[in-house]
């Protein structure tokens, strides 16, 4: 018995000792990940996420709709998230994953055909991050297994312009492509099916953006006009920076898998209907349903109402378009687009940044933003209601590309704090003084995990405020 007991022992300690790793490794739970699939995943998780976000709390900021309940976001109490409003854990746990294709594509050669667009990729969710926050967590984030999880924040001035911030990510993502000599394809890439000429016009109207969101900080001109005079941005549909969401799951708007009374929330904001019925513009058909008690007409609501001392009939307002909820297969994740580009450059134009026409521009990101929605331009929308005009071009061009990034929500309340334009109203009950917010709150969780780093950056927005402008707003 005793000799058994010994041989056992001996048998069991070789195989812990050679065998330990395969005995207690879960096939099922891999340590490692393609990059073709951890690539998709950032980008289809981003663009899903934020284009639910953008419609329940960036068309809240924007004033494109309005909620009628779970309201204490839209009546501008930012630091009480409900239904959404709370994006901090989208941006960074899709960074965290960007940052671990781009160390891939950077480290083993066989992956290198990522770094351009994992390059990209960053810039776009950073700009958007530090837009909406202004000073954010940045460079010792992303990568909390090698570095800190207390990351430091970083001032937005030297996100935009540092090396290895946006504009720079974008130059040496471009430059990584036109680089790259390999013959692997980019998979996974669920924009542009691999195509790295795409990607090239999509870093370039990004930076297009980047340029004018700074450029009341930095001379912008001669970086703008030679983007301009090179021609290789996003002009055309079929370079669009989009997602097509589906009709049934799992790839369908969110809108569309939650409950009807999520949805039925949100009805048309009376900012929005003022704008669209001024214009006679035929959009309204498409991101809109008529309301109950009326045959085709539209109604909408003024934003932040006091749920609990108001009653509002759902009937007297108007829904959502059904492209929202029952044919999502109609709707986009936006990332970047034509006519976006082409309301950028307008007001580039207008401002003398470039050398281009404004007016001819503006006509055509109108053809542009119409053809986005799949409406039939009028007529006479371009020399009629919605004619270009010297003396306001500027407000025109702001709100026609806010009409238009109606699933980009935030974005039209990024550009409002940067040019004043839209004209947004007073919300009914605000929770902030009747101010209209000019930057998101940290997250509370912030307060707790990070604590120091916390402390300082909100002692430099007069705590947190969501009153204090971003650095390119100041």
């Amino acid at each position: 018995m005793k000799r058994f007991i010994y041989i056992l022992i001996v048998f069991t300690s070789f195989g812990c000792t050679n065998d330990f790793q395969n005995i207690n490794t879960n096939p099922n739970f891999p340590v490692d990940v393609e990059p073709s699939l951890l690539f998709r995943k950032v980008i289809y998780n981003y663009g899903e996420a934020m284009s639910y976000e953008g419609f329940v709390a960036g068309n809240l900021l924007s004033q494109q709709l309005t909620a009628l309940d779970f309201n204490l976001f839209d009546r501008h109490a930012l630091k009480s998230p409900q239904l959404g409003g709370n994006p901090w854990s989208i941006f960074y746990t899709n960074l965290r994953d960007n940052e671990i294709v781009l160390n891939k594509a950077k480290n083993e050669s066989t992956f290198s055909v990522y770094e351009g667009p994992a390059l990209i990729f960053k810039a776009y969710m950073t700009m958007a991050l530090t837009d909406l926050f202004g000073d954010v967590p940045y460079s010792e984030a992303f990568s909390g297994d090698q570095q800190t999880v207390t990351p430091k924040y970083d001032s937005q001035q030297s996100i935009y312009l540092n090396e290895e911030g946006i504009l720079d990510n974008l130059q040496k993502g471009i430059a990584a492509i036109e680089n790259y000599s390999g013959s692997l394809p980019l998979e996974g890439d669920v924009l542009y099916n691999g195509n790295l000429s795409n990607w090239i016009k999509f870093a370039n109207s990004l930076r297009i953006k980047a340029l004018l969101r700074i450029s009341s900080k930095q001379d912008i001109s001669s970086d703008l006009q030679a983007i301009v005079s090179d021609g290789n941005y996003i002009s055309a549909s079929n370079e669009n920076a989009i997602f097509q969401f589906t009709d049934g799951e799992p790839n369908n708007f969110r809108m569309a898998r939650l409950r009807a009374g999520d949805f039925n929330n949100f009805v048309l904001s009376e900012t929005l209907e003022d704008v669209l019925k001024n214009l006679n513009d035929p959009r309204i058909e498409t991101l809109f349903q008529p309301f109950g008690n009326s045959t085709n007409e539209y109604n909408g609501l003024i934003n932040g109402i006091d749920a609990s001392q108001t009653t509002i009939s759902l009937s007297d307002y108007s829904l959502a378009g059904t492209i929202f909820r029952e044919e999502t297969g109609k709707l986009k994740a936006n990332y970047m687009t034509h006519f976006e580009t082409k309301f950028l450059l307008a007001e580039a134009a207008l401002k003398g940044f470039i050398t281009n026409n404004p007016q001819e521009i503006y006509n055509a990101a109108l053809v542009d933003a119409f053809e986005y929605w799949n409406v039939s331009l009028p007529d006479d929308y371009l020399m009629g209601t919605a004619a270009y005009n010297t003396a306001n071009a500027l407000e025109q061009i702001i709100t026609q590309k806010w009409i238009a990034n109606f699933i980009n929500g935030y974005e039209g309340w990024i550009e409002y704090r940067r040019t004043g334009f839209p004209n947004l109203k007073s919300v009914s009950a605000s929770l902030n003084n009747e101010l209209i917010p000019v930057r998101m709150p940290y997250p509370a969780e912030e307060e707790t995990l990070n604590n120091a780093n916390y402390s300082i950056a909100a002692e430099a927005t007069d705590n947190n405020s969501i009153n204090f402008k971003v650095w390119w707003a100041q």
